[in-house]
């Protein structure tokens, strides 16, 4: 194969992937109408979260489970209607959600808690915080990032390249 046809190929598969990019991620008015969704959500599943860990003393996994859960449905309605601007049907689109969700929850807690457990607590400006408040907060990063890319890419997907 010679060289400017390797060449070529490789240019145009980066075209291709740097289009797919571009539209599901960089350029698109989707992933901020995401993020406002996700900071109302975040605000919601957080809040709920750390009341229920550190006021009402819950154990970790049922906190944040409890809090994901409601930050999902939430999640949802407004994802379905204002993010993505989905047709698909509720019947369709909630097993799919429910399953990134799950995904995501398990995969994201699962890895903030296991990093947690190799630190210490830390004082940031005076304020204790402890290992797990710390895992719900790496955890809930990790989670809005496997949401985004879950919901995009699975649950509200309208075609072969991303629209914005």
């Amino acid at each position: 194969m010679s060289q400017s046809l390797k060449q070529g190929s490789y240019l145009r598969t980066t075209s291709q992937l740097n289009k797919w990019i571009r539209g599901c991620f960089v350029n698109s008015m989707q992933f901020l109408r995401f993020m406002l969704v996700g900071m109302l959500n975040t605000m919601i599943g957080m809040g709920l979260m750390i009341l229920l860990k550190n006021g009402l003393d819950w154990p970790y996994w049922h906190a944040t489970f409890t809090g994901n859960t409601i930050g999902a449905a939430v999640s949802f309605i407004l994802n379905r209607a204002f993010t993505f601007k989905s047709s698909v049907s509720i019947r369709e689109g909630a097993p799919r959600f429910i399953l990134v969700v799950l995904i995501s929850y398990i995969l994201s807690f699962s890895v903030s808690h296991s990093i947690t457990e190799r630190i210490n607590e830390i004082t940031i400006a005076n304020i204790y915080l402890s290992l797990d408040t710390i895992a719900i907060i790496l955890g809930s990063i990790f989670y809005t990032i496997t949401n985004f890319i879950g919901q995009k890419l699975f649950v509200f997907k309208e075609g072969e390249y991303c629209s914005s």
